[in-house]
């Protein structure tokens, strides 16, 4: 459970990456083609880039995204919280009442272990529940984020008349006066809505 927690947290990072890689793994085929097809590219090919991790530090839709999970991260976190000292406190409660001889009965003492176990059950199905709906949203997001990212750059690419857009990890060396990364953020900003809360 803390495993999936702390990728849950960690996952969001990763989108606008995988968005912008996913994107490219479109468009870059024609510029790492074989020496042997270079004589079919044409002349003069325009090429820019952008770097991937300014745009998942200022891209609108990904910031909201990404304070959405937070959110339910904590939610989860809290409940986890909740339902732990509860099963811890009705345990220590019933080691008291043992250590007391206030079971008057087995029958008594079986009730508070089936109630117990009850409740471990309850909790472990309730926080199961807000897990897959956590990761589900998570997977939500990201197809977003992909798809408004590669509509966006598509039709950016064709209206700016560029043939390659590159990710800045993604080269060895490429001149700064090729970087678009303020500018795709800016165009990316003005055409997005804030999103809605996400119903439970």
């Amino acid at each position: 459970m803390n495993y999936r927690n702390y990728w849950a947290k960690i996952a969001l990072a990763c989108v606008v990456v995988l968005a912008i890689a996913a994107c490219n793994n479109e468009k870059t085929p024609k510029a790492a083609a074989p020496s042997s097809a270079s004589s079919n590219a044409k002349p003069g090919l325009v090429i820019r880039y952008i770097d991937e991790d300014s745009v998942i530090e200022k891209y609108n839709l990904a910031k909201d995204f990404q304070e959405s999970m937070l959110r339910r991260q904590n939610e989860l976190d809290q409940t986890t919280k909740k339902k732990s000292d509860q099963i811890t406190n009705f345990g220590a409660s019933m080691e008291q009442k043992y250590k007391n001889n206030q079971y008057l009965s087995q029958d008594a003492f079986n009730a508070d272990q089936n109630k117990l176990q009850q409740m471990q059950a309850n909790a472990q199905n309730e926080l199961g529940q807000m897990q897959q709906s956590l990761q589900k949203e998570f997977e939500q997001n990201s197809k977003e984020l992909q798809d408004s990212i590669t509509t966006f750059l598509n039709s950016y690419a064709k209206e700016m008349g560029f043939d390659v857009i590159l990710r800045k990890s993604a080269t060895l060396y490429i001149d700064p006066q090729y970087d678009i990364t303020d500018d795709v953020i800016e165009q990316l900003n003005k055409r997005y809505t804030k999103v809605a809360p996400k119903k439970k």
